[in-house]
């Protein structure tokens, strides 16, 4: 039987499932829509700031069907956002394909530290300087979402701005622990920088998932 669920694991079939819930988008261009989440556990990026950390171990979440995890989506929302974790460690296709049967839009949330598997409507790609994202990813990417830490973070956005597409929309946003002393400096960038925009967890203000 273990075998038989790796195997459907490593199929994709069966996905390690840490939760799922329907809100409000808090973050990047989608801001404030709703949308249902589903939330793929396995991590081995390792941000030092990651606020999900519970996600990174896949063994912790039991491996669910697909079947199971399109069937309650359907019941809230024709949005659906698939994050982590980080879902590209796995085989996204079965389930995008799955979700767009049943006519929803699907957006993913990555690093890309993985190949692109899967078909979006959406893609936010995150980058992070601990496992850079594979250089096919930025050309597909949606939305270009940079993390920002410290000051040496807005060189490295500059940096990835360099490889998407001109049409990708690009996002500053401040880590939490640290937003009271970045959002000035992500401020002024921006006011000198107008192609990109502010991105903050409205979510967490307004004290929901």
């Amino acid at each position: 039987m273990k075998d038989t669920i790796e195997n459907k694991v490593d199929a994709g079939v069966m996905l390690p499932l840490m939760e799922e819930f329907y809100t409000i988008q808090g973050e990047g261009f989608h801001t404030g829509t709703a949308a249902y989440f589903i939330r793929i556990g396995g991590c081995d990026v390792g941000c030092h700031w990651c606020d999900v950390k519970e996600s990174w171990n896949a063994e912790t979440h039991p491996p669910t069907a697909i079947e199971h995890i399109v069937e309650n989506a359907d019941k809230w929302s024709k949005t659906i956002v698939i994050t982590g974790g980080e879902p590209l460690t796995w085989n996204m296709q079965p389930l995008t394909n799955a979700l767009k049967d049943r006519g929803m839009t699907v957006h993913i949330e990555t690093s890309g530290a993985y190949p692109l598997t899967g078909t979006w409507d959406w893609i936010c790609l995150s980058p992070k300087k601990v496992k850079m994202p594979v250089p096919e990813i930025y050309k597909e990417a949606n939305e270009l979402k940079v993390i920002v830490y410290n000051k040496n973070d807005f060189a490295f956005a500059k940096a990835e701005s360099q490889k998407v597409t001109s049409s990708c929309q690009l996002f500053l946003q401040p880590e939490w622990s640290v937003r009271e002393k970045m959002i000035p400096l992500i401020t002024e960038f921006v006011m000198e920088n107008p192609e990109w925009r502010v991105s903050l967890q409205t979510h967490k203000y307004l004290n929901i998932p």
